[in-house]
């Protein structure tokens, strides 16, 4: 008689040879380090059923399309009441596949998934976009209001380039992600490749408890995100090897009035001992769609191999409202940064929305920033903060312990509260410190800058229902 698995937990699911006990371990060390006393939900029930997607006449030949093979395994697997879903040796070429319940997607060492070229093979659903849900093909893997579920390697997922890029008058929907999942909870993503161009690879939305571990994604191009949390909860990304064409990891919580009104922060994240190499954008970017807010990140133990604009970029603009607080980052080695280390942008950045907030309330507010413990390389540009609103100053901020060579120092703006101490970098031209309208520790010596250039408060919108 099949056995259902706990809501509340899922993460190992192998009667074989399942990390589950490892990752239980590393789940408390999280929590114990300060992720928060809601991390990521982890156990290790045995599987209910373990089926093989060649039992239900996948190929495996990189030639027929193996979609309704590899779906009707994941259905089967499901209504058994949960397990796992065997991908053996093979290229299984395939549209996009939905994962059920309670059941975990197992790729061999030499299986991979190839999506096919054809649009036709996505289904349309409601997806979000630059911060909007709007009409969209789903992910080549993906599952919608489903819990306990994952994809576990050390195979491969492979999507196809004709299918990246931004909608178009060919393609008018948004384009599919690699791998998404929308509103589901217990997500496991582990020990894997990815490879596509110019589309999101890792795109979980309005999902809580997810641990993505041990991954290799690889992208090009613009919007070749390589994960994107978007209004979610509780996550831990460890140990991921990213080099993206755009942002390696993004944090995203809904843009303008329909962002604002939903209210669905990204909340409590963990990215720890990960690589990153960005060739467009950022390696790490919060922001800047964050009408829901962003909240409680932290960011340890990584190095920033890369990044066309800063290792860490944090930015939203007026007419997002909501907050961005409790911000940190600790140990981190930074290098080949085209920008620099980090910037704050938290006036302009990014696509105005049609609907903005309007007001005082759609000027974003930014509370706690933590940085220590940072070692840079070459960084054209330590620390740009001059981007803050002077009517709303980011609260608390401080940089401790920051080392390495710069060619410019740090600069900010409307600042209260900041802590600045033991910056002991060398090669830097200009102050080591500017700022306007800044109060705090280890301003003593700092020169005075010009303040950000404002633009005009946003009226109030004319139009009747931001969420049409």
């Amino acid at each position: 008689m099949p056995r259902a698995f706990n809501r509340r937990s899922f993460l190992a699911s192998a009667s074989r040879t399942f990390l589950a006990a490892p990752l239980l371990r590393q789940s408390e060390r999280v929590a114990s380090a300060g992720m928060s006393a809601h991390a990521p939900r982890l156990a290790s029930p045995a599987p209910a059923v373990t089926l093989s997607v060649r039992d239900f006449g996948a190929a495996g030949d990189g030639v027929a399309k193996d979609t309704a093979a590899i779906q009707q395994a994941l259905d089967r697997c499901a209504v058994l009441g949960g397990g796992e879903v065997h991908v053996p040796p093979g290229n299984y070429f395939t549209g996009a596949v939905a994962l059920r319940a309670n059941t975990l997607l197992r790729l061999d060492k030499d299986a991979a998934l190839i999506g096919t070229p054809d649009f036709a093979d996505y289904p349309v659903t409601q997806v979000r976009w630059e911060g909007k849900w709007i009409q969209g093909h789903t992910g080549l893997i993906y599952a919608i209001d489903a819990a306990n579920l994952g994809v576990v390697g050390p195979g491969k997922i492979v999507g196809n380039p004709a299918l990246g890029g931004r909608p178009n008058a060919s393609n008018p929907l948004r384009h599919p992600a690699l791998i998404e999942f929308l509103r589901c909870s217990t997500i496991h993503l582990e020990d894997f490749s990815t490879s596509y161009d110019h589309m999101w690879s890792v795109h979980p939305t309005d999902c809580e408890d997810i641990v993505i571990r041990s991954l290799t994604i690889r992208s090009t191009g613009g919007n070749g995100d390589g994960i994107d949390i978007d209004s979610c909860r509780r996550v831990w990304i460890d140990n991921c090897d990213i080099a993206s064409g755009d942002d390696c990891i993004s944090l995203k919580s809904g843009r303008g009035e329909e962002g604002y009104m939903l209210r669905r922060p990204t909340d409590d994240v963990s990215i720890t001992n990960c690589t990153f190499a960005d060739s467009i954008y950022a390696c790490i970017g919060i922001g800047s769609e964050t009408s829901g807010g962003i909240r409680n990140v932290r960011i340890e133990h990584c190095h920033f191999t890369h990044a066309r604009t800063y290792a860490l970029y944090i930015k939203t603009r007026t007419g997002r409202g909501a907050f961005i607080e409790n911000i940190s980052a600790t140990d981190l080695d930074v290098s080949g940064t085209e920008g620099g280390f980090l910037r704050l942008n938290l006036l302009n950045s990014g696509i105005q929305d049609p609907s903005p907030v309007p007001g005082l309330g759609g000027i974003p507010s930014a509370t706690g920033f933590h940085f220590s413990n940072i070692r840079v390389s070459n960084c054209p540009v330590l620390v740009d903060g001059v981007n803050i609103s002077p009517d709303k100053p980011l609260a608390g901020l401080s940089l401790q312990n920051i080392s390495g060579t710069c060619a410019k120092g740090i600069a900010l703006a409307n600042v209260r509260n900041a802590d600045i101490r033991n910056i002991a970098v060398t090669g830097f031209t200009g102050p080591l410190i500017g700022i306007h309208n800044v109060t705090g520790k280890g301003l003593l010596d700092a020169a005075q800058i010009d303040g950000p250039k404002l633009r005009d408060p946003i009226a109030p919108t004319t139009q009747p229902d931001a969420l049409r």
